[in-house]
């Protein structure tokens, strides 16, 4: 008799982390994707910012062309990459990491410009539309960190025994780390300070 409360003892608790893991899972994923959510809300507001940055831009560097076409060309590729955070596979993260990175390239080198226009780095709305890409640049690297973490969360668990297995029978599958592609433009961070 003390065998079978044994083993309906060690069945219980087999039952019992089998439902913990797979509710770990549901969470570190669910998690994942509304840290990926809140890149998404960020780039968006970056987005935003840039075409009244150009404006702004224009009015003073009109023989500045290629540079705010080739700003104007980076925004327009970024936005059309989107991901649906319930459907997020590598390869459209490496897409979005690449369409990122040549805006921020893009971006660097229009700020660069406006070091050459004293009034334009005095215009008012320059400077507030300078502060808040700043502010949405600090936004979107604290966003992919939050990702990030949460993706190393999954991966971790996923590749630890004894989780991987409830992981593998239940198909869970760990996400991609967003990270911008090094390119030789964007070695040094984006000077936005005047």
């Amino acid at each position: 008799m003390d065998l079978n409360w044994i083993l309906v003892g060690i069945i219980a608790a087999a039952v019992f982390y089998v439902i913990f893991a797979y509710n770990r899972f549901v969470k570190l994923t669910q998690q994942a994707k509304e840290a990926w959510a809140d890149i998404d809300v960020q780039l968006k507001r970056r987005y935003d910012l840039i075409p009244n940055l150009i404006e702004t831009v224009k009015g003073y560097a009109a023989h500045e062309r290629e540079t705010l076409d080739a700003v104007t060309n980076a925004r327009a590729a970024a936005t059309q990459t989107h991901i649906d955070p319930s459907g997020i596979t590598p390869d459209q993260v490496a897409a979005m990491a690449g369409a990122e990175s040549a805006l921020t390239g893009a971006l660097g080198r229009l700020m660069a410009i406006s070091e050459n226009y004293p009034d334009l780095k005095a215009n008012t709305n320059f400077l507030e539309l300078q502060r808040e890409l700043s502010d949405t640049e600090n936004k979107i690297q604290a966003s992919r960190r939050f990702y990030n973490g949460n993706v190393r969360d999954l991966k971790i668990a996923l590749q630890s025994f004894p989780s991987n297995v409830i992981g593998t029978m239940f198909n869970f599958t760990a996400e991609e780390y967003f990270e911008l592609e090094e390119n030789s433009e964007q070695r040094e961070p984006v000077k936005v300070s005047f």
